[in-house]
């Protein structure tokens, strides 16, 4: 019988971690186990891997995983790519890839942005001419994280420009080890090269391997969009490896300000006490609004809520930079490992506007929260209503 409550399910959990949890295990072997527990995906249907319970309950599951920092549960929300191929893809790909997206053996990108459509990416001109049973794409994608390692990325391109750019969108999962894709690294400010130009020319798809309907691939983008702002409400990449024992986070993600502070001999300053109470206040409510954004977060479905939560992580992670240069004081002037604390706080000074830029920028969030959260009207557009082709920016190319 499936437990009832969180006492029961927390028995379970706790009583099946002890039995079949060790550290060391190969990656694999252990995720295999979690997956055929139901334990990957708690919330999703047992035909799919999971348990059919309701958010409280895989919140339970979390918890317990994270008492003995066992990997691998809670993929039902920050797992993007399963999460959009289950809701969105037809039984044929779900079968080849979802427990393939579980246990993290194909690796993913996004093919969304365009050099003329970011903030407004309904209005992107990558397009895919139908060729029988495939799709031709053509187009030029950038910000694509993980491209150059990639085995697959979702795509957005379009299909139809004879109605408004909204509808004439479709959703594909594109090869990325093909004829007609080229990667090009981008340099981060971070020294870094995480990000990536795409460019598409005559690359193909089957149709089989499109998400939702024909030219329904804005409603499909949209719940995408919905998991990964979740993720970066909650994950936000923070501060960058560091040996320095006031530096870390103590497995929490971020830098132990009081930590830092102490060690710096500035704990008993008043101002920077309050800067750590209002971060620490912050990441407690942003906490309990992650957890209000799951529970609407239904399969197939989006929610203004996680818009919330990008946007609070967005400021924590630059404030959070900003105290810790206050702290180290003329130290976090320099930088290297030879002084790590500076070095940390001023990758963290840069790398948050991945946060402020990714997944829709801080002011499109702001939108969102206004028109969807707060109900105020919306911004006027001009060519939400007006066919692609007639849009003055729009350049249409046919086969």
């Amino acid at each position: 019988m499936e437990p009832k409550d969180t006492d029961q399910v927390r028995t379970e959990v706790s009583d099946w971690l002890a039995e079949h949890w060790r550290p060391g295990l190969a990656k694999n072997e252990w995720l295999d186990m979690v997956i055929d527990a139901g334990y990957a995906a708690p919330t999703w249907p047992t035909a799919w891997f999971g348990r059919g319970w309701p958010t409280e309950l895989a919140a339970v599951v979390t918890e317990e995983f994270a008492k003995v920092a066992a990997p691998g549960t809670h993929q039902d929300v920050v797992n993007l790519w399963a999460n959009t191929v289950l809701s969105y893809g037809s039984d044929e790909l779900k079968k080849l890839f979802v427990r393939r997206l579980l246990l993290d053996d194909v690796v993913m990108c996004l093919l969304y942005s365009e050099p003329g459509a970011g903030s407004d990416l309904a209005g992107l001109q990558t397009r895919a001419i139908r060729d029988g049973d495939e799709w031709v794409v053509s187009g030029q994608k950038v910000w694509s994280s993980q491209a150059h390692r990639a085995d697959y990325g979702m795509l957005v391109a379009r299909t139809d420009w004879d109605v408004p750019k909204h509808r004439g969108l479709t959703f594909f999962w594109l090869p990325m080890k093909q004829a007609g894709v080229e990667v090009r690294p981008i340099k981060q400010i971070t020294k870094e090269s995480h990000f990536n130009e795409v460019f598409l020319t005559d690359a193909r798809v089957a149709d089989t391997y499109r998400l939702g309907g024909l030219n329904d691939g804005w409603r499909v983008l949209q719940t995408a969009l919905a998991y990964e702002r979740s993720v970066m409400g909650e994950l936000a990449r923070g501060p960058k490896q560091t040996k320095d024992p006031a530096a870390a986070g103590g497995g929490t993600g971020h830098v132990d300000l009081a930590a830092l502070a102490r060690a710096y001999g500035r704990s008993g300053d008043p101002v920077i006490r309050q800067g750590i109470a209002r971060i620490h206040t912050l990441r407690t409510v942003n906490g309990w609004n992650s957890r209000r954004a799951k529970a609407q977060l239904e399969q197939g479905s989006s929610s203004p809520i996680v818009s919330l939560g990008k946007l609070a992580m967005s400021r924590i992670l630059h404030e959070d930079a900003a105290l810790q240069a206050w702290i180290i004081g003329a130290e976090a002037m320099l930088d290297g490992s030879d002084t790590p604390s500076s070095e940390a706080a001023n990758f963290l000074a840069l790398n948050a506007y991945f946060t402020s830029i990714g997944g829709g920028t801080d002011q499109i969030q702001r939108n969102i929260i206004g028109e969807r959260v707060l109900g105020l009207p919306r911004e006027p557009e001009v060519d939400r209503d007006v066919p692609f082709k007639d849009v003055r920016k729009a350049t249409v190319a046919r086969g």
